[in-house]
């Protein structure tokens, strides 16, 4: 079974670690914004967005721009893990991507929504899971207009389209009013947050009173007692995945916990489940030199490339106990 911890108390502090990326500034033209159908906020109210943010989230639109058409054409809709529980049957990668959505959405006790927000939603599998399984009305924000276009016109082609909408936005500066969304959805685009005070605070503001939060993420390891950093050689691996996928500087979930606290939220309950997605990065491995992944390769272009060939040490992370596949939950009080 996944380790599991339940925290409550009083909010603790917790100090921003800097900010650094490896990414380059060859910033593309900027790109047009699709609307919410929900009133955005005003611009004066958003934060500026700072040139090293802009960097970043301009290199992950590219990132993805390039390579998800190749994901979808060798894994499908989902961009996720997928679950694996040791001693369960054996299983498709599809039926483990769904099972994850459903394991992940069982153990935080969620098992209704009428309106929810997927932050990072890739190309919408997992937000349009969520709306047929429980008939509720999603939104979902992407900084890729690859993906924002493919994920509405998948929803289209599956009768979704009055459903579901997807657009371009940032999760560090949604476009959508306080309090809007009963479920606040996040699989695995946590780790790409430059600001993860902002992004939990973001997401607590547009979380409804007695609405759920629930990020599924990427973490490293917590820091034992009598450690202030990792170390040299478990930076020097996260900073190579790093490069590759356009992510910040890593945090582990005991910082997560900590700023859940900080905004108030309540029920705060976590899990470790990095045994359970262990085989995931030997199946992408094995897709991707398979003959269709290799052509697909090359087609997707360099930043897809690069990307592949740090995949080993994603699961060199795992197997040494660096890189963590964590979840953490809550409430907004009502």
């Amino acid at each position: 079974m996944p380790h599991v911890k339940s925290i409550n108390g009083p909010a603790a502090l917790c100090v921003r670690k800097p900010f650094r990326t490896s990414t380059r500034s060859h910033a593309p033209p900027r790109r047009k914004t699709i609307r919410a159908r929900a009133g955005p906020t005003k611009e004066a109210e958003r934060p500026a967005i700072d040139a090293t943010t802009k960097t970043l989230n301009e290199g992950i639109a590219r990132f993805y721009d390039e390579s998800s058409g190749l994901w979808e054409s060798m894994w499908g809709e989902h961009m996720h893990h997928g679950y694996y529980p040791k001693g369960g049957p054996t299983k498709s990668n599809l039926e483990a991507q769904i099972d994850m959505i459903d394991e992940s959405l069982r153990w935080a006790g969620i098992d209704q929504a009428t309106e929810m927000v997927d932050v990072g939603c890739g190309i919408g599998g997992s937000s349009r899971h969520i709306s047929k399984k429980f008939g509720c009305r999603a939104e979902g924000i992407t900084l890729s207009p690859v993906q924002a276009d493919r994920a509405n016109s998948i929803s289209q082609s599956q009768g979704l389209g009055e459903k579901v909408n997807y657009q371009v936005a940032d999760a560090l500066h949604q476009p959508f009013r306080d309090g809007q969304f009963d479920l606040i959805w996040s699989m695995e685009s946590g780790e790409h947050m430059p600001d993860k005070a902002q992004f939990i605070s973001e997401l607590s503001r547009v979380c409804k009173p007695g609405g759920k939060i629930l990020i599924v993420t990427w973490c490293h390891r917590n820091l034992q007692p009598g450690e202030t950093q990792l170390k040299a050689n478990e930076e020097a691996l996260l900073d190579s995945i790093c490069k590759a996928y356009y992510l910040p500087k890593w945090c582990s979930i005991n910082d997560y916990e900590k700023l859940f606290e900080e905004n108030g939220l309540q029920g705060v309950k976590t899990a470790d489940w990095s045994e359970e997605v262990a085989p995931f990065w030997g199946a992408v491995i094995k897709s991707a030199l398979s003959t269709q992944g290799v052509m697909g390769l090359f087609k997707a272009g360099l930043t897809t490339i690069k990307g592949a060939l740090v995949m080993p040490l994603m699961s060199r992370g795992f197997n040494k106990g660096v890189v963590k596949f964590n979840l953490i939950t809550a409430s907004k009080p009502l």
